[in-house]
């Protein structure tokens, strides 16, 4: 074998093996090694036997073996003694003289191995360079350091003393916290100056893992010692406290007893992953002291948690016939809602009776958006829909909501966080399906604090709200088996993807019978009782009743009826107060104009001949849809004196860009197809023309005004009235077609209110009659047409009847 840089390799040695498992001897240690090993003493004793013939000390060859592979590199080492170890066992004690590069295996005395060595022989340079000096301070002042950590006083002058290169190195072995890896590759480098290194680089590791792990250690000593401390003087302060209430005679506190956090949380019925967080934040306040503003922030939160009723559920009235009579009882009219709720419960009963009342994790909850105007009951609704269900009833209001932490709740780390208002309404009906109502929910707005509507979208997203997440809490809310009604006034406000999420059910408002029955059953005797008034001393006849729903007020609603009813009720507490009137006392039609003074709303039917608005020609009566309902809206138009008014169209009213476009198109088309209808269009193309809308302080749009505009216009050329009683919607196109418009039943309400009989509507609207409640239907003669000539044909009165054209002045 060639020999390498610095060493003479001739294999000039023969020694039996003896195997070290997870052991590594360097040259100039000296260990003991235990005899009961066979291996060791069939070295042992072929290394005497070899001896005894050359009168020498016995050598072996101490060979690493690392999971069954031995090393390339020995240590020639002497059996010094054998004898006995100190625990009695049978043991030698073996010197390591110098590395051997290990050849091939040969034969010799005993059990043992015996294989061919070359010592290997090492180089130092004489003087030693700058750098090798250095490297050996560097080495002994580290070992220094170790050993005086370690208490052994007696070896630092050994190491201070070894001059030697390849024993400084070697003299690492004895290091305990060198893993058998390291020391295998201290004991295979052969140049004295590279081992050193390497042997100084482990010696440094070692010295700042110490220092880390010392620092460690005392801080956990001082965090505990702190700790132990504080319990100490806890349990100093218990006993002080105790000590106190039995010298005062008081009784335990109730404030400790309620501070046992874990003993709660482990007794309350909490789902498992609810569980598991109280039980992590239980942890955190027991580690935190009183001083720490967490502890207060985890007390809350742990109250918040535990008052939540997680697993509490009240059981659904499956009295279906029951519930519907309910709902008939406490609210008239409102046939949709009814008839969706009776729907909910029998499609819920049957689930329950197939064993399907959860379904993917999801339960069989509804999200229902009521949308209609002011007063038609939409809030008082949610509360009978919990009755006639069985359930607890929560009312949130959403109007002027603009903050989105209001809904989903704050984080933990703000001062005075709050969960949001769905946890907060769960909460306060003590159970997990109760009946939520979104009050207003078109009147959230969003500003800089985030959009409360997009925060909605989980809450009310049936796909989505089994594992609804409060920001506060942090922990998934099932949400799936609520029911949710949220009302709202003009479904055009709410976001379309919120809208997308609910079921529109629409109120429309209230015939003039139906308000007279609310009036009888409802408000009349919630006002009685208001006004300290009963039943027997107070009555209003049925047509009382009717002149106050239909000239007093006129509104969708009846909150001005039940507000006229009380003002009626007050007068006559005061009256029978100043002797002015005996009780009992029967309000009849004639009596309301000495009570509440005299009627508002005269219908246009009952007004003088001469004083309606449309007793002169181009005026004409069209229906409209507000955010308070259905209502008319009255159409005027005039043409200028050719000699002082500048042709054109002049539109007044607050109108808006469709509302002009329909304007524009009823007077094109009059000016392409007037002559066909027997009009003077002439007029039109060098008189301006002047459109008004009265109520100009309200905006208007949308294009259902096109035939009463074209109609406005068509009577003020021919000259011929439009008829009293009838009103018209739908928009116009260029040739003189109608088409469909929204809101029909509304507007038909609208227009039954205002006394008008006759109403015409586009053709392909007919099918929305069906809406229309019987009894208006029954009084209105309503006329489905499908071109503006059948609308002329209807709404202009005949030839005969021809006025003067009014000039604007």
């Amino acid at each position: 074998m060639a020999a390498e840089s610095g060493e003479s390799m001739e294999f000039t040695l023969v020694l039996p093996v003896l195997p070290l498992d997870g052991e590594v001897v360097l040259p100039g240690m000296v260990v003991p090694l235990d005899l009961s090993d066979a291996e060791i003493r069939a070295a042992v004793e072929a290394a005497q036997a070899a001896a005894s013939a050359d009168s020498g000390k016995p050598k072996v060859l101490l060979v690493p073996r690392i999971d069954g592979t031995y090393a390339k590199t020995g240590v020639l080492g002497t059996v010094e003694q054998v004898g006995r170890l100190a625990d009695g066992d049978p043991g030698a004690l073996v010197k390591g003289r110098h590395r051997v590069r290990i050849g091939a295996g040969t034969t010799g005395p005993g059990a043992a191995l015996w294989v061919e060595g070359a010592r290997v022989e090492e180089t130092v340079p004489d003087p030693l360079p700058g750098q090798v000096t250095d490297l050996v301070k560097e080495y002994k002042a580290l070992a220094t350091t170790w050993l005086r950590k370690r208490g052994a006083w007696q070896v630092v002058d050994r190491v201070q003393a070894i001059d030697d290169v390849s024993a400084l190195a070697d003299n690492s072995g004895y290091s305990p916290f060198l893993t058998t890896d390291q020391k295998t590759e201290l004991l295979e480098t052969t140049d004295p100056v590279a081992r050193l290194k390497l042997a100084t680089q482990q010696l440094r590791d070692h010295l700042a893992e110490q220092d880390v792990a010392e620092t460690i250690a005392k801080d956990v000593q001082e965090g505990v010692d702190k700790q132990q401390r504080e319990f100490l003087l806890r349990r100093q302060l218990e006993a002080v406290r105790k000590e106190l209430r039995e010298l005062n005679g008081d009784g335990p506190d109730a404030a400790e007893e309620s501070d046992d956090y874990r003993a709660r949380v482990e007794a309350a019925d909490l789902p498992d992953n609810v569980r598991e967080a109280a039980l992590k934040e239980v942890e955190k306040l027991e580690r935190s002291s009183d001083q720490s503003p967490e502890g207060s922030w985890i007390r809350t939160w742990l109250d918040t948690v535990l008052e939540m009723p997680w697993n509490e559920r009240t059981e659904d009235a499956y009295d279906i016939q029951g519930a519907k009579e309910i709902l008939d009882a406490e609210h008239a009219g409102l046939d949709d809602v009814k008839a969706r709720i009776t729907e909910y419960l029998a499609v819920r009963k049957r689930r329950g009776e197939r064993g399907l009342g959860v379904i993917g994790g999801r339960r069989g909850g509804a999200v229902l958006a009521l949308v209609g105007p002011p007063g038609v009951g939409k809030t008082s609704l949610g509360e009978s829909v919990a009755h006639a269900m069985g359930r607890k009833f929560v009312r949130v209001a959403l109007g002027g909501v603009r903050d989105e932490a209001e809904i989903r709740g704050h984080r933990r780390t703000y001062v005075g966080a709050l969960p949001g208002r769905i946890v907060r309404a769960v909460k306060e009906a003590g159970s997990m399906n109760p009946v939520v109502l979104l009050d207003e929910i078109d009147k959230v707005g969003s500003d800089f604090r985030g959009d409360p509507a997009a925060a909605l979208l989980e809450v009310l997203d049936p796909a989505q709200n089994h594992t609804f997440r409060d920001h506060y809490l942090e922990v998934e809310l099932d949400l799936s088996d609520v029911v949710f009604l949220a009302t709202a006034n003009v479904l055009e406000a709410i976001p379309e993807a919120l809208a997308d999420r609910m079921e529109i059910v629409r109120l429309d408002g209230y015939t003039e019978d139906e308000k007279v029955v609310i009036a009888r059953d409802h408000l009349l005797p919630r006002q009685l009782e208001r006004a300290g008034l009963t039943g027997d001393e107070v009555t209003l006849e049925e047509g009382a009743l009717r002149k106050l729903a239909g000239e007093y007020t006129r509104e969708a609603g009846v909150r001005t009826l039940e507000r006229t009813v009380a003002r009626l009720l007050r007068k006559v507490a005061a009256q029978h107060e100043l002797g002015e009137r005996e009780l009992p006392f029967t309000v009849r039609e004639e009596d309301l104009r000495g009570l509440v003074g005299r009627p508002h709303h005269v219908p246009e039917s009952a007004q003088d001949p001469a004083e309606r608005r449309t007793a002169v020609p181009g005026v004409a009566t069209g229906l409209a849809v507000t955010g308070a309902g259905g209502d008319v809206l009255y159409v005027e138009a005039s043409l200028a004196d050719p000699e002082t008014g500048a042709a054109g169209l002049t539109l007044t009213g607050q109108l808006g860009d469709v509302m002009k476009e329909s304007a524009q198109i009823a007077l094109s088309f009059l000016r392409s197809r007037g002559a066909e209808l027997e009009l003077p269009v002439a007029d039109l193309k060098d008189r301006g023309v002047h459109i008004h809308f009265p109520a100009g302080a309200v905006p208007k749009d949308g294009p259902s005004a096109g035939v009463t505009m074209t109609t406005a216009l068509a009577s003020l050329l021919s000259g011929r009235l439009v008829r009293t009683d009838v009103a018209m919607t739908g928009e116009v196109s260029l040739t003189g077609r109608v088409l469909p418009i929204g809101g029909v039943k509304q507007k038909l309400l609208a227009a039954h209110r205002a006394g008008v009989t006759t109403v015409i509507i586009p053709k392909r609207n007919e099918a929305d009659l069906d809406d229309v409640p019987a009894e208006v239907l029954e009084k209105l003669d309503v006329h489905a047409v499908t071109d503006v000539r059948q609308v002329l044909e209807l709404a202009l009165a005949p030839a005969s009847a021809v006025a003067e054209v009014p000039v604007a002045a």
